[in-house]
């Protein structure tokens, strides 16, 4: 009985440590579950100014294959959805306005897993690539009308977190992300820095 006990225990330490070896994959998705705090800066002609800050909520579908052991090369796609809060001077008049925006971003990324016996499991990775925004804003204040802008640019960032193994296949992940994003229009370049605390689900299979 001790045996058969101490070979379970192999066995499904065996189970638990396969989810990250090479030829497997990782599909997950996460949110930022409305932590996510961002800021702006204009920069022009060698002068830099702070934009507004932005609350946003976030979702990212993700998948990668493990090209090593513990080690996954993927991609990331991710939707933003914002609405920021305004406020422009007009003859000494303050003004407050909204603005919406969807942000969309595709970035290949690698991730590093670092196994342990226990079912917690650290990760750290980054990436680059692109990224599309769309936004929206009054182009009246009285008639509170509507404008479309859109940009595109580079995107690049980094994250780090944990991996709690509900089962050898299934995770929960809890952990950091930061996302740069930036483009230049004429000698105007705009560099949006996010941080954000993410929560949400990773399968690992064969």
């Amino acid at each position: 009985m001790k045996k058969l006990l101490v070979l379970g225990a192999v066995a499904l330490f065996g189970t638990m440590n396969a989810q990250t070896e090479k030829g497997s994959w990782v599909v997950g998705g996460s949110t930022n579950i409305g932590f996510n705090n961002s800021t702006s800066k204009v920069k022009f002609d060698g002068n830099s100014v702070d934009g507004p800050k932005t609350t946003s909520f976030n979702i990212t579908p993700s998948v990668g294959y493990f090209v090593a052991n513990n080690f996954a090369i993927g991609v990331d796609l991710s939707f933003t959805a914002a609405k920021t809060t305004n406020t422009q001077y007009i003859f000494d008049q303050e003004y407050n306005f909204d603005t919406k925006s969807n942000t969309i971003i595709v970035m290949p990324n690698a991730t590093y897993y670092f196994k342990s016996a226990s079912k917690v499991m650290p990760y750290l990775g980054a990436g680059i690539g692109y990224f599309s925004n769309t936004t929206k804003y009054p182009s009246d204040f009285a008639t509170n009308e509507e404008v479309k802008f859109t940009t595109d640019g580079l995107a690049w960032g980094a994250k780090g977190g944990i991996v709690f193994l509900v089962t050898p296949s299934v995770g929960i992940d809890l952990g950091l992300a930061y996302v740069n994003t930036s483009d230049k229009e004429d000698d105007v370049k705009n560099v949006t820095n996010t941080f954000g605390v993410n929560a949400g689900i990773s399968f690992f299979f064969k």
